[in-house]
């Protein structure tokens, strides 16, 4: 995957103006799209949107694989190409949409950068964004294709079979499908839900299976969204929460996720806040009844033992393998938490814990929580490429890995 030289010098002497402008020109992009295809309100979080998340992580990919198309010592994208098509496949996305998106992001380029952006160095960008998109193409089809997914009819109907309140903001669903069977997939993956919310508008948000693999159900575990410092509420964590019954039948996209439990018998290190606890969760329970003998670690952070989702299961899991650890945080009534091992007051801190030699790390949690605790991990010498972490909603990590 290669620019032509001509590009290349372009892209090359351009690439700097571009990345100072990046955020600018995705957020005209996303508008001026929004407005020619409405429709498309019904792929795209309207949230992230909102508070700026989602321009922010486009233009940080781009960034990001155009400077590696002109460095040879820049980090391999491919990681990065492979999560965003696993997102895009949870949403269904489809090969045609990629000629709307690069008509409005490379018009955005011209709005921005105005007379800059001569003919030559409009056809260097082009070039770029089609080298962007055809590869992510090309890995979306391919996960389609596994999964037995047709991209036109990307959405399977689910019905809620159990509903278990966690604590008064967080509920788990057990799904069933309709008809037919799950396509298979591998723990710590995630599914999206998509809705019709109030106000006409259709959509989908991820939520990671809370279960290992079970065959003939998911379970997904959902924290109803409260908007503060004057941002609304969730509208699908909150129609969820109001409307998802034993009864009531869901769309819900294939299973997608890079952030995998390997099959090796390496030590486990699991590190979550929050609702994070979910993918962990799943994990555990496939490594509690797989490989009950392999060494885990398990270090959650929460605001109290009463919001900490999942609890009584994760504590049953802990107890039945032989070489599992559980150490819990909480920032209010630590002492009296009825945990394994007494829980420690206040934020997470992982200088002074034990951790096992060549141990794969898994976290999932706010952004600033995980940038600490791998600045941590690293400085206690676990290497950064064991550290996995999975990110709700658009990566902003990619702008800045080292935290």
């Amino acid at each position: 995957m290669k620019l032509s030289p001509d590009s290349e010098a372009v892209v090359a002497a351009t690439a700097e103006v571009v990345a100072a402008h990046a955020e600018e020109i995705t957020t005209v992009f996303y508008r001026d799209m929004f407005d020619a295809h409405p429709e498309l309100l019904n792929v795209f979080n309207v949230a992230n949107q909102a508070v700026g998340e989602q321009p922010k992580a486009l233009a940080a990919s781009v960034v990001a694989f155009a400077v590696n198309l002109i460095d040879p010592d820049a980090p391999d994208f491919t990681p990065i190409m492979q999560r965003i098509a696993h997102k895009h496949v949870s949403l269904g996305i489809k090969a045609r949409e990629y000629t709307i998106v690069g008509r409005y992001l490379l018009g955005a380029v011209g709005k921005v950068l105005g007379d800059a952006v001569t003919p030559e160095v409009g056809q260097a960008w082009d070039e770029v964004y089609w080298l962007f998109a055809t590869s992510l193409i090309a890995e979306e089809a391919k996960l389609y294709a596994e999964a037995g997914t047709d991209p036109e009819e990307p959405w399977r109907q689910y019905r809620v079979v159990e509903r278990f309140e966690e604590s008064d903001e967080v509920f788990s669903l057990l799904l069933a499908p309709v008809s037919g069977q799950i396509p298979s997939h591998r723990t710590g993956q995630y599914v999206a839900i998509a809705v019709d919310v109030p106000g006409g508008t259709r959509q989908p948000r991820q939520y990671t299976i809370s279960s290992g693999p079970r065959g003939d159900s998911i379970r997904v575990t959902i924290k109803r969204v409260r908007g503060v410092a004057g941002a609304p509420d969730g509208q699908v964590s909150g129609w969820l929460h109001e409307n998802a019954v034993p009864g009531t039948v869901l769309d819900v996209s294939q299973p997608a996720g890079d952030v995998i439990l390997d099959e090796s018998d390496s030590p486990v290190v699991l590190v979550s806040a929050g609702i994070g606890i979910t993918p962990v969760a799943a994990i555990l329970e496939d490594l509690s009844r797989r490989q009950p003998d392999r060494t885990v670690r398990l270090f959650h952070a929460d605001k109290s033992h009463g919001q900490h989702a999942l609890y009584d299961g994760l504590r049953r899991q802990v107890l039945a393998m032989s070489d599992a650890k559980a150490q819990n945080w909480y920032e209010e009534e630590a002492e009296s938490a009825p945990t394994l091992h007494p829980a420690r007051s206040g934020f997470m801190d992982l200088t002074d814990v034990e951790l096992p030699a060549e141990a794969q790390v898994f976290m999932c949690g706010p952004l600033p929580f995980m940038q600490i605790a791998r600045r941590t991990l690293i400085s206690q010498g676990v290497p950064s490429d064991s550290i996995h972490y999975e990110v709700f909603g658009p990566d902003l990590w990619v702008r800045n890995p080292e935290g």
